[in-house]
């Protein structure tokens, strides 16, 4: 790609293209009927991730000030109202869809700033109507697209500009060597391509903003990122009695209430599914508490385990056996991301055998855990019987993967002859949920049947 009209197709076509196509649907609805109340609540539904996301946000003090609980999403767009759901909508599509790519430590990055100038935007748009609260925002949201999409894409020259950019080249830069143009650049043809919007084109254009709204989307753009660096810089200070005279508040006022924004950002992001974050917002910690683990589903678990107790009683099949295992343990107990993992050749390390879930095709490269427990994933070998992993706080971010042995996890070994042949490892990824005890006992249970499995096959 060498120019800005190439990225934009690539990154439409070949690399976002069911994201694309949702955002320009979502984005032409407009609430002029009931029908389109209708048709937006279609293209959630259809979605069962996108329908989760929308609801745990509608039950926010952010979206739900009333604080009734919401349980469907016809409800919440009656009660949160159309423009409020369509935001949580494009919010979690974003959130989704990149991540569900990549794992940079980049784009966890843009995904901080973006969140935390979106919060700060709505929050601070004096005007309190529901349409104008979405649209600053989205916009605020949507004014790194650009820069977002890349992250989320493998390609060669993204790791050729996170090599530049942690060399300390300029940005800018960077991005025209790379890329043969910028971000910015990037962002203005994906408003188009993907048809966002006479008020993203004004929050993404080059040219002065057409209306306050629109220009507090782009301050709370700056603020996100400058707020990096403290909130009493010389930058912020400008950027502060520029917001005081735009919003006729005093800059300290502002400040105070900017401090207070960047708290809600990370409860935004951890409603978002992706706590980890927070520790890249402002005075984040990563300390809040993460959103209660999914419930079982119980039927579709029976169901896998009566199809694993009839595969037993044939000649069973090691294979199509941890199949299955995984299955259930993914869609029957509702675990994010499973793996097994058996010993190798050398019997020195557990290798990664299988895998399911969104954000686990880096593992089949990097995942391996020496059988000593050396190393950093080391402290995920089982030890006995399976049981709940707990993080200790000092565990470092991997390469290939942000969270693992970063977040709760579940694991339990497989044994032969009393020796560690394998393990089953479990997590719910980006939520960083802790697993409740009816997993851990749902999971035991699969566990078991690989168990026995593995068992009868050693004594035939």
């Amino acid at each position: 790609m060498t120019s800005t009209q190439a990225w934009v197709s690539y990154l439409s076509r070949v690399e976002l293209p069911v994201l694309a196509n949702t955002l320009k649907r979502i984005n032409e609805l407009t609430d002029s009927n009931s029908s389109t109340v209708n048709e937006l609540a279609e293209v959630i539904i259809n979605d069962a991730q996108l329908t989760s996301q929308v609801l745990r946000l509608s039950n926010t003090v952010f979206y739900n000030q009333t604080r009734v609980q919401v349980s469907t999403v016809s409800r919440a767009i009656t009660l949160i109202g159309f423009d409020s759901v369509k935001s949580m909508a494009i919010s979690s599509l974003i959130v989704d869809s990149l991540l569900s790519r990549s794992s940079r430590p980049q784009l966890l990055k843009c995904l901080a700033r973006a969140i935390h100038a979106a919060v700060q935007a709505r929050s601070l748009l004096p005007k309190r109507n529901e349409q104008a609260l979405e649209e600053v925002f989205i916009g605020a949201l949507l004014m790194t697209i650009g820069e977002l999409a890349f992250w989320a894409c493998d390609t060669e020259q993204a790791g050729e500009l996170a090599q530049r950019l942690r060399a300390g080249e300029d940005p800018t830069d960077a991005q025209k060597a790379v890329l043969h143009t910028t971000f910015p650049e990037i962002t203005r043809g994906l408003a188009e391509a993907w048809a966002l919007g006479p008020f993203i084109r004004d929050v993404v254009s080059a040219n002065r903003a057409n209306s306050p709204a629109s220009s507090l989307a782009r301050h709370a753009v700056a603020m996100a990122e400058l707020a990096e660096e403290g909130w009493r810089t010389p930058d912020m200070d400008q950027l502060m009695n520029t917001l005081g005279e735009e919003l006729d508040e005093s800059p300290a006022a502002i400040r105070d209430q900017a401090r207070l924004n960047a708290g809600e950002a990370g409860k935004v992001a951890v409603s978002l599914g992706i706590p980890q974050v927070q520790a890249l917002l402002p005075g984040g910690s990563g300390d809040m508490e993460a959103p209660a683990p999914p419930a079982i589903d119980a039927d579709l678990q029976l169901r896998i385990l009566r199809e694993l107790a009839q595969s037993l009683t044939e000649k069973p099949d090691l294979n199509t056996v941890f199949q299955l295992v995984l299955e259930g343990l993914h869609r029957g107990i509702g675990l994010t991301r499973v793996a097994l993992l058996m010993s190798d050749r050398d019997g020195r390390q557990l290798v990664l055998r299988k895998c399911m879930g969104p954000q686990t095709e880096s593992w089949r490269d990097g995942l391996q855990i020496n059988r000593d427990g050396s190393g950093a994933l080391g402290q995920l070998l089982p030890h006995g019987s399976s049981t709940v992993y707990r993080p200790p706080r000092n565990t470092t971010e991997q390469d290939f993967d942000p969270w693992l042995g970063r977040v709760p996890a579940l694991t339990g070994p497989l044994l032969a002859n009393g020796r560690m042949l394998g393990m089953f490892y479990a997590d719910f990824g980006a939520t960083g949920s802790e697993p409740a005890d009816e997993h851990l006992q749902a999971f035991n249970h699969f566990l078991q049947h690989a168990q026995l499995c593995l068992t009868l096959l050693s004594s035939q």
